[in-house]
This record gives structure tokens, sequence and C-alpha cells, in this order.
């Protein structure tokens, strides 16, 4: 029974799209008589099914070798087309954090959604979420994982844009669609042109293929760009980072997933794509140039902001930076560890806001206070899940870290020192969050806040053991991924006094989120300079205003120049073609005579006509050539 699980454990992403297709009666109206709750228990138990087949999967593929399943597609002469899975320890393990994730966020939802007239078609889009998610963690094909990528631009499109009524819901669904279309064009481009320059598209493939493969400098930089674009969008990351913070005008469960494991989704590709980056060294530093501004910058736009649900995302944006930099140095298991830790602790984080946002209506922190003594579960899940993405001993970002700079990879001294202010600045945003929210005087929008359902607080509290489970991954993580084995000594003498430094940053975060003096009266301060530092990195350094000026702008330019075109210049010369018919026919009209003379005289001018201006040009070597012609002529005779 056990080998039949972890052989069909490909069909794991199905049990999603069934719950998906069984909701279906109640989305479209079909079944009104029950209401839409019948639709969300369906997908709840397709969900639950996913995670005990992927649980005994798992506990059975542990130490063993990876398998292969392949679906021959398409071979036309050198192009050989699969969709291929694989079925390991390391598929099957982030084919637990989606499942898990996606099943608490389920109930979650329950409670959050529970008045939401459209239950239904929200349980629907969110088994088409899990089944997108979980067949990317078990794809072994690039082509398949591209396809799967496609559905989660769908369907995030569709969920930003669930409350569709409401403009501002529109715009951002709008936006984040668009702004992940650019990275996915991208992305195609470097799949087409790895299926021309490899062997296949499978990732287990990709590191043998590396090591030989025939291709030019010039054109493995830009293969490894494009195949960076991706990815980019997908995990917000500059300059494709924005849309992140506007998706967080749809359902709050919805986000939960999206700054959990939906970005990891991206990330998660990216690293079964590190071989490619080895070929080209400026794709490997472009990894690391963007990861280090989006980990800087976005670090920077969330303390500055005072909306809770975008201080977290921007905070989802700074820990896929490090991602990036992990993978741009080859280090894909430090990679996926963070993956894993940072799913775990951002998930029940905005599990915790989304039980202050449904009890006080409000997202301004600075309108917030005194929450601690009313909503004990939603406090303690917060403390936990902050603590969780700090370095801060014993839970699961420290051991993460600790793996990292334990002397075993090489840590170039930059950074260490973006290590440092990451954890220094998150924990300084988190402490600030905490002490607006939870801690001060009751303020009037949080006098009457209970704690939250059942449904909504069992998830909260079992995330929160898994929280403080989540260290386990860390600490028996044996490296599978990473192509370079690790160093036997450390090779920096500052090393050893790397772990001390991330817990003192931690610390010294909290200390001074503490002591920061806060006042809820204004939101801005009024200092001109201290107002122009928080306007700067709360507008996102404006790098909206800057796409407008420059993108926007040359894009609108040559719309306007191609509508001029085609209504003055083509429009025009059919209209003037048409004229011509028009006004010719009319003319014509009136040589109607009835003599079939006069018509056959009428064709021979036509023609005429028609001949002289085509062979306008020519009539001067046509003559000469019939004058050549009848001279030789007259000389024969």
């Amino acid at each position: 029974m056990t080998n039949f699980l972890v052989e069909t454990s490909w069909f794991i992403p199905i049990y999603g799209l069934i719950g998906a297709v069984l909701t279906l009666p109640w989305s479209m109206g079909i079944v009104r008589r029950t209401g839409p709750r019948p639709a969300a228990y369906f997908n709840l138990l397709m969900s639950l099914a996913a995670f005990l087949h992927g649980s005994i999967a798992f506990q059975s593929i542990w130490g063993k070798p990876a398998q292969q399943l392949t679906l021959n597609w398409l071979q036309v002469a050198d192009l050989k087309l699969t969709l291929a899975v694989e079925i390991s320890p390391v598929s099957l393990g982030a084919l637990e954090v989606v499942t898990v994730i996606s099943l608490l966020t389920q109930i979650y939802a329950l409670g959050y959604m529970e008045k939401d007239w459209s239950l239904a078609r929200f349980y629907g889009l969110m088994g088409f979420f899990e089944a997108a998610l979980g067949g990317i963690t078990i794809s072994d094909s690039l082509l398949l994982s591209y396809g799967l990528l496609e559905g989660l631009t769908l369907s995030t499109y569709l969920l930003v844009g669930f409350w569709y009524a409401q403009p501002l819901v529109v715009t951002a669904a709008r936006d984040a669609f668009l702004t992940k279309r650019v990275g996915d064009i991208m992305l195609l481009m470097g799949v087409v042109a790895l299926s021309s320059y490899g062997e296949g598209l499978d990732f287990s493939d990709l590191e043998s293929w590396a090591e030989t493969a025939p291709v030019a400098p010039l054109t493995a930089t830009l293969l490894g760009l494009a195949l960076i674009a991706g990815p980019t969008g997908k995990c917000a990351q500059f300059p494709l980072n924005l849309w992140l913070d506007e998706a967080m005008e749809g359902p709050n469960p919805a986000g939960i997933m999206r700054n959990s494991i939906v970005v990891s989704a991206g990330a998660y590709v990216l690293v079964k794509l590190q071989p490619v980056f080895t070929l080209s060294p400026i794709a490997s530093d472009a990894l690391i140039v963007i990861g280090t501004v989006t980990a800087i910058g976005a670090s920077w736009m969330a303390i500055a902001q005072i909306d809770i649900k975008r201080t977290l995302s921007h905070s989802t944006s700074v820990y896929l930076g490090l991602v990036f930099i992990a993978v741009g140095l080859g280090q894909v298991d430090i990679a996926f560890i963070l993956l894993c830790t940072h799913a775990i602790a951002k998930a029940l984080l905005f599990m915790s806001i989304g039980s202050i946002i449904l009890n006080t209506s409000n997202q301004n922190i600075t309108e917030m206070g005194g929450l601690w003594a009313k909503m004990p579960a939603t406090t303690s899940a917060f403390v936990v899940g902050s603590a969780g993405l700090i370095g801060l001993l014993p839970l699961g970002m420290f051991w993460t870290l600790q793996r990292w700079l334990n002397g075993s990879w090489h840590i170039p001294w930059w950074l260490m020192l973006i290590l440092l202010f990451v954890n220094l600045l998150s924990a300084i945003n988190l402490t600030r969050v905490f002490r607006l929210v939870f801690l001060g005087s009751t303020q009037p929008k949080t006098r009457r806040a209970p704690e939250a359902p059942w449904a909504m607080a069992f998830p909260m509290v079992t995330l929160t053991v898994l929280t403080l489970l989540a260290p386990i991954v860390p600490i028996r993580w044996p490296f599978w991924l990473s192509l370079a084995a690790p160093l036997s000594e450390p090779d920096s003498a500052w090393l050893p006094f790397a772990i001390p430094l991330m817990m003192a940053s931690g610390l010294l975060g909290c200390v001074i989120g503490f002591t920061l003096p806060l006042n809820r009266s204004w939101a801005r301060s009024s200092r001109v300079y201290i107002r122009f530092f928080q306007d700067l990195f709360a507008y996102d350094f404006y790098i909206a205003k800057i796409y407008d000026l420059t993108v926007v702008w040359a894009v609108s330019s040559l719309s306007h120049l191609t509508a001029w075109i085609d209504r003055y210049i083509v429009d025009g010369a059919v209209n003037l073609v048409g004229f011509a018919t028009f006004f010719s026919g009319n003319t014509l009209k009136y040589n109607i005579s009835g003599q079939s003379q006069f018509y056959v005289l009428t064709i021979l001018l036509g023609v005429a006509v028609l001949l002289w201006l085509t062979f306008s040009g020519q009539w001067s070597f046509i003559l000469n050539y019939w004058s050549s012609v009848l001279s030789q002529v007259s000389n024969l005779a």
C-alpha cells in the first residue's frame, strides 16, 4: 500500500483540481438551496486527502533515491518535449508544505469569509491555486512548470480581483496580472531557447547538460537573464515588485497563500534552474544584484507602511531577495531552507493579521492598540510568527542562518552585512507593528474586538505549533541540492563571530522597535527631512511614478502614434481607393449609349492607360529595342 501511494504521488496535485471542479454546481448557481458551504466542504475534503497522501509518501521516500515519471508529449526532429514528474524527498517535502498551508488556509477561510455570498467561487479558485502549486513542486519539466506558473498568474488575477465590484480591486488585479506577464514573456523566450540548445527541458538533466553545454558566453548570458525574469516577477523582486503590495486588496486567506507559498513557487523553479546560471557569471551576478536591491529597498519600504497587510507583503519581498542571493552564490540548499522557514512563519503572521482585520474592520496600525488582552491566540500567533522570521534562538530562521553562517559555505563579507541589515530592520518593523497593534491603550476601533472564531483560531494554533517545530527542517537538512560541496573549514576569520552578531542584530532591532517613539495622532512627521524619507519609503521609492514617466509614457506615446498612422494613413489610403472607385463609377455611368463600338473603345482606352502607367518607366527601353530590331531587318534586306 505504501509503495502504491509513493508511485501515485503524481496524483496529489489533482486532488485540488477535483475539489475545484466539485465546487462548480454552487459557484455557477446551479445549486442554491443548500447555500455555498457544501462546496467549501468538498474542497476541504480533497485538500485533506492530498495532505494524508503526501504525508505517507513523504515518510516512505525519505532517504531514498529520486524517481522520475516521464510522459513523452512531442518529439519532432531534435526537439523533444516531455512532461516529467520527480518523486524525491525534496519535491514531496515541498509538496507537504503546500498542502499543509493550503489545508489550514481553507479551514481559516471558513471563518474569515463566512458571510461572503460567493464563498463557493472562492473555494473553487483556491482548489485551482493548490493544484498549480502542487504541480510545480513535483514537476521535473521546465515546460510543465512554465504552464503551471501561467496557471498561478491566472489564479492570482482572479483571486486578487475576487471582490470585483470595487474599482481599486480591479486595478490591483490588472496590475498584478500585467506585471507578472512581463516576466512570463521573457521566461517563455528562455524556455524556447533552452529547448533549442539543450537535449531536453528536464530539471534533472540540467546539471549534466551544463557541464558539456555547447553555448557561447553571450548566449548563456541572455539565456540566464531570460530564465531569471520569470521568477523575478513571481517572487515580487525589483523592478517587478509592486504587484504584491497592490495584491493585498484581495481576500486575506488568498493573501496567506500568496505571501507564503505562491511567491515561493517562482523561487522553487529558480532553484531548479541553478545549473543554467553557472554557465554565465553575469547571470549569477544579476541574481545577487536583484536580491540585494530588493532585500535592502523592501526593508525600508516595510518599515514606513501603516497598512498592516502592506508592511508584511514588503517583508515577503525581503526574504525572497535573500533566496535570490543564495541561488546566485550556488547555495541552493540554503535557498530551499529559507523558502520553507519563511513560508510557515509568514503564513502564521498573515493569519494573525487577518483575525485583526476581521474583528476591527481596519488595517491602519495607527488606529489600533490594546489587543493583546482581547485576542490572546492572535497575539501569540503574531509573536511566534515574528520570532520565526527574525534570527533569534531557537526558532527556524535562526537555525537557517546558522546553517548558512557556520563556516560550511563561502560567505563574502558583503553578504554578512546584508543579513545583519535585513535582520535588524525586520526586527524593528515587526516590533513596531506589535507595539501599535497589541500594546498601549485601547483605541476606538479596537474596543470591541473579540477573539477569532474557532475556524480561524484552530489553523492559527496549529500553525503556531508548526512554526515552533520548524527548526527541525534546517537542523536535519542533509544538503541534497547544491552542486558545490560545503567547505570543510571556515574560509574567513570573522565567521565564528557571525552567529553572535546575527543574534545581536535581532535583539538590537527589538530594542530599537520597543524604544522608538511612535505617535498615533499623526502618521507623518512634522520635520521636513524626516517626512522626505518617510514619503520616499512609504511610496516605494516612487517606483510607480518612475514607471508612469518612462515605461507607461513610452507605451502610451507609441500607441497614440500607431493609432494616428492607422486612422490617417492606413484608413486614409483605403478610403482614397474607395473614393476613387466611387467617383470613376459615377463618371462612367454617363457614357452608357448602348453602342457596342463605344464600349470597345472605352475598354481599349482603359487598357492603354493601364499599360502606360505600368510600363511608363520602360517605354524608352521598348522603343530602343524595336528600333534596333527594325534597323537589323533593314540591313538584312
